[in-house]
């Protein structure tokens, strides 16, 4: 038996979870609480080094912010499509290596003279293609999705080095560079901003006219213009700092664009509902009709989209692709770190795709705090494992007083 007021501490945590914010909050605490300690160590580190190359690229400066934001894309990419997987309780292993293969195939086709447009079409297709294909293995063959995955992850490496035999490809197509060079004025990023907090205000009312209708709670206006206030305020002040800078790049107004349609789809299409549902109980989403196999295939499908699009971010960021930056770093530890400690459950039918970002910008944000630290590799891997295993023993520790009670 366990004493009331852990019962009473788990059932409060559980219910914040669940409700609208409440996977929002423990992320953005996280994330208000790592800025602030490298907001504050490191003009005082830099002080103590006396460099004053160093005293300039503080942690909170726009321009770090600017290269946080940026740093952490490839990452927040590839962490939303790992995110529609494990909502079914599953993972896949080879999204790195799947971004790899199609940045690869990308600089080998505009190297041979495909337009540079053609050929992000075409490696989109290719990556849903992968994805796919091994979404096949897993709901029709009845392979554990972390084998095939594994499988993937070591052939889809081995076909990036087929296609790169050297390691490294020089992409210096205009238009694949311009995703990540092309910069939005600074008036229309503020007005791109309001356009968004206005959107996110109409959403808001439209639910909770709806939650009215159907006769259910209702948050009080307090809670409701507070939400959009504070989501408001993020939003601006984000844009502000990227001006302050350089202006809003393309690259990030794409990924707000296509995680804004996979969360669409997830929480307002029947295939999303089915997605959740399925992740909480397989065995009765199959018994109400649902095809839970096509459902596992379309949800691999859409990790091998989203890690295609992040090998072409990617190969437009660098200027390149190399074998060590997608399939033989540690990018799919990052992405598949990102979408858990985002909130995202292991155990299925729980987590947000915009979550995944936020999990993103934590693993981003340490690794560039630390760097600017001067930590050292070991020292990060260490800091990176230590918050992930965090975020999953209190997701085990929900479910598991979930169930205990």
């Amino acid at each position: 038996m366990q004493p009331k007021s852990a019962m009473r501490f788990w059932d409060r945590f559980r219910a914040l979870r669940e409700s609208q914010l409440g996977g929002f909050v423990p992320v953005l605490l996280a994330l208000a609480l790592i800025w602030g300690y490298f907001g504050f160590a490191l003009p005082f580190y830099d002080l103590i080094v006396g460099e004053a190359e160093s005293f300039r690229a503080i942690f909170l400066s726009p321009r770090n912010i600017y290269n946080l934001f940026m740093q952490s894309a490839v990452i927040a990419t590839l962490a939303v499509g790992i995110t529609m997987v494990l909502l079914l309780g599953d993972i896949d292993l080879s999204a790195a290596a799947t971004a790899g293969v199609c940045a690869a195939l990308l600089g080998v086709l505009v190297l041979s003279g495909v337009p540079g447009w053609l050929a992000c079409i075409i490696v989109i297709c290719v990556g849903i293609i992968m994805g796919a294909a091994q979404g096949v293995l897993v709901a029709y063959v009845g392979i554990p999705s972390f084998v095939v995955t594994l499988a993937g992850l070591l052939g889809y490496q081995g076909l990036m080095q087929k296609i790169l035999p050297t390691g490294n490809l020089n992409v210096g197509d205009p238009f694949v560079r311009s995703v990540a060079r092309v910069l939005i004025p600074d008036l229309w990023g503020l007005v791109l901003a309001g356009a968004v907090v206005g959107l996110f205000a109409l959403i808001s009312l439209r639910k909770q006219m709806r939650r009215r209708v159907m006769g259910l709670e209702l948050d009080s206006p307090v809670v409701l213009w507070g939400q959009v206030i504070a989501f408001g305020v993020i939003v601006v002040s984000i844009v502000l700092t990227l001006n302050a800078y350089r202006s809003l790049p393309l690259l990030l107004v794409l990924l707000v664009a296509i995680t804004a349609l996979l969360n669409w789809i997830a929480n307002s299409t029947p295939f999303g509902r089915s997605i959740f549902a399925v992740g909480g109980n397989a065995e009765s989403a199959r018994r109400v009709g649902m095809n839970v196999k096509r459902i596992r295939v379309a949800a691999f499908g859409i990790v091998g989209l989203m890690a295609a699009i992040g090998g072409i971010f990617g190969a437009s960021r660098y200027g390149s692709v190399s074998y060590t930056a997608f399939a033989g770093g540690s990018l799919l530890l990052e992405a598949i770190g990102a979408a858990v400690i985002g909130g995202t459950s292991l155990f299925g039918g729980r987590g947000s795709v915009w979550n995944a970002i936020l999990g993103a910008l934590v693993i981003g944000s340490l690794g560039n705090g630390l760097d600017l630290t001067g930590a050292s590799a070991a020292d990060k891997l260490m800091v990176s494992g230590s918050i992930l295993l965090v975020a999953v023993a209190i997701d085990a520790l929900s479910k598991n007083n979930a169930g205990g009670r």
